[in-house]
């Protein structure tokens, strides 16, 4: 429920107290009434059709009575400024709006030109709406101008009804009445309402998509005459403008100046909030930032709705149907967003992912992208999703039916498969022994045989077919110089699926950091590991290390090191297995190492015999008292 406080304000003699008893008592008092009225309070049901409370407070502007009306106005939301003839009238401007302004006070002010009853009876001057423009134009904080009699009980209601407007609807963060045009912020959310209704991104808001948004934002449809009047108004405002395949943006932004210029932009407000915009124009942090907890050792996945609404995505934006998003197209689809996630901007996206030949992102990347976003970082997901308008299928559903969370796993060494499509394998190694060069060729890049020194992490995510025809998305992620931190973080390890220890076969020197680091670090034996021998296309090395890799992994029962070559076609089963380690953690570990005997059944048989012991014994106590 929204509270509306007005303050109304004016000189001595200039009828506020009557308009305000005229609007309590729906018929001008005749009477005299006090010269201040004391605060009243009127509930929704007899303002507005809107949950709107109003609370009305009338003040004096008597010298001595000054201290309560400063007080006041710095409470109120909006100011009613009431004057009545042109020496109250020259006031507006003279006095109560510098005054309203060295209180420093931020609300809007109505002005209300009362007693116009007397334009007709007598010779009192009145002031015409063109003489007020100079004042608003001076003075921004002026929301709007109207003419009232308490006597007559003429436009009392409305004149009230503006003020809950100007705190519900308010035209300053809408329209510049100086520039004569709508300012930046609402065109940006004007625009991105334009995209998220152009259904077919073709630039124009055809007949039907136009029905759909009026439905949405009013609850009503759109009649054809209604429809034909709003081309025929854009056609005669816009020189050359046509409407002939529908109204396209420039005409959209057009049709809400028209609102805001006729003192109807409380339409504005309406398709304004019916897509979550708040009164500073931005997305309400509760539909962008939902509430989404991830359990420990759980993770967040893109549930089938989720990549149904990517697929789409990316087909829609693909123009050209060459399979990939070119730099024009990805704009284009971020245009109702802040831009690229941070993240993808760290990871220097589109290089972490699957690209075609020409350098684009490719419908596998790009699902295998926001794949790898939904288990790092869950929240940018869902904020992404409602900048991109994602529309859940359920009434009761919100955005975070988009996503899905998997199934806590705490102990990585017990038989069977982990509940999880998406899984996180950190590269470990020492430098140059070829990492780098691994996650090319996990995204299909072309062998580089120039050295490139990898400073921060470097992630590659992309599919893969396990055994069986199953899909999962594999993130590599190669640590850089930041790898004793990362491995330190015990956050960071519980979301890792997967070690692989990589190392040069070439390089004498390169299975040592290996065993530095689990000496180092020995919570990494909490994780299943796989070691590989990289460069296996190039001369074997005797490494200067105690044991050498084979009677390494063999002294702890791990399989010995895969040797694999990034120029081999063969690689590719090196990634399947990876992923198969990841999502059958337990083959990662030590053979010896048995999970804990399952002891449940020895306790539901020794259960079983202690009951049976009982019931003989009370057998036999009752046939011995029988007898």
């Amino acid at each position: 429920m929204t509270t509306v406080r007005i303050c109304v304000c004016g000189d001595e003699g200039t009828g506020k107290s009557s308009l305000i008893a005229s609007l309590v008592k729906d018929v001008f008092v005749s009477n005299k009434i006090q010269s201040v009225l004391p605060q009243i309070t009127i509930p929704p049901s007899i303002t507005t059709p809107e949950n709107v409370t109003t609370t009305i407070v009338d003040t004096s502007a008597r010298p001595q009575d000054r201290t309560v009306l400063r007080k006041e106005i710095r409470k109120c939301n909006v100011i009613l400024l009431v004057y009545s003839d042109h020496y109250s009238f020259e006031r507006v401007a003279l006095f109560w709006m510098p005054y309203f302004r060295s209180l420093g006070v931020n609300v809007p002010v109505v002005v209300c030109a009362n007693k116009s009853d007397l334009v007709r009876d007598s010779s009192t001057p009145q002031v015409v709406e063109e003489e007020m423009l100079p004042v608003m134009t001076e003075f921004r904080e002026i929301d709007s101008c109207i003419r009232a009699s308490a006597r007559e009980h003429s436009n009392v209601n409305e004149t009230f009804f503006l003020c809950q407007k100007a705190v519900t609807h308010p035209i300053a963060p809408l329209y510049d009445h100086k520039e004569g045009d709508l300012k930046p912020a609402c065109v940006s959310a004007l625009r991105r309402i334009f995209y998220l209704c152009d259904k077919d991104q073709d630039g124009y808001l055809n007949d039907d998509e136009m029905h759909k948004f009026q439905v949405k934002c009013f609850n009503r449809p759109l009649a054809p005459e209604d429809l034909d009047n709003i081309k025929l108004s854009l056609s005669k405002s816009i020189p050359r403008y046509s409407t002939e395949n529908g109204i396209d943006m420039r005409g959209f932004l057009q049709l809400n100046k028209f609102y805001a210029e006729k003192g109807r932009h409380e339409t504005i407000w309406v398709i304004l909030r019916k897509y979550h915009y708040t009164d500073s124009l931005s997305l309400e942090d509760s539909f962008i930032h939902p509430k989404f907890e991830v359990p420990e050792y759980a993770s967040a996945e893109l549930s089938p709705a989720g990549y149904r609404f990517f697929v789409d995505l990316f087909l829609l934006f693909d123009k050209d149907n060459d399979g990939g998003l070119n730099d024009h197209e990805l704009n284009a689809l971020f245009a109702p967003t802040p831009g690229l996630p941070q993240s993808w901007i760290e990871s220097s996206f589109p290089s972490s992912t699957v690209r075609n030949e020409a350098g684009h992102v490719t419908l596998q990347g790009w699902l295998a992208q926001w794949s790898m976003t939904t288990f790092q970082e869950p929240k940018t997901t869902i904020e992404y999703l409602a900048y991109l308008g994602f529309e859940p299928f359920g009434a009761r559903d919100t955005l975070t039916s988009a996503l899905k969370v998997t199934k806590a796993r705490k102990r990585r060494n017990r038989p069977g498969r982990v509940e999880r499509n998406v899984v996180l394998c950190y590269v470990l190694g020492a430098a140059s022994a070829g990492k780098s060069s691994l996650l090319d060729s996990f995204l299909n890049r072309p062998f580089d045989s120039l050295y490139h020194p990898t400073i921060k992490p470097r992630r590659a995510v992309n599919s893969v077919e396990l055994p069986g025809g199953k899909q999962c998305y594999l993130i590599l992620e190669e640590l850089g110089e930041l790898e004793p931190a990362i491995l330190e973080n015990q956050a960071k390890l519980d979301a890792c699926d997967l070690i692989c220890y990589a190392y040069d076969s070439s390089d004498p020197d390169s299975f040592s950091h290996i065993v530095d680091l689990r000496q180092r670090f020995p919570q990494l034996d909490e994780l299943p590991a796989i070691y590989t021998a990289l460069k296996a296309d190039r001369d074997k090395a005797t490494q200067r290390s105690e044991l050498q890799p084979d009677q390494y992994t063999s002294s702890f029962m791990m399989s010995s090191p895969l040797h694999v070559s990034v120029t081999w076609n063969s690689i590719s089963e090196f990634f399947v297995a990876l992923a198969e380690a990841a999502t059958n953690p337990s083959t990662g570990f030590p053979k010896n190492e048995e999970p804990p005997p399952d002891r449940s059944s020895y306790y539901i048989a020794g259960g079983a015999v202690l009951c049976a012991g009982v019931a003989a014994f009370m057998i036999w106590r009752r046939s011995t008292n029988a007898a």
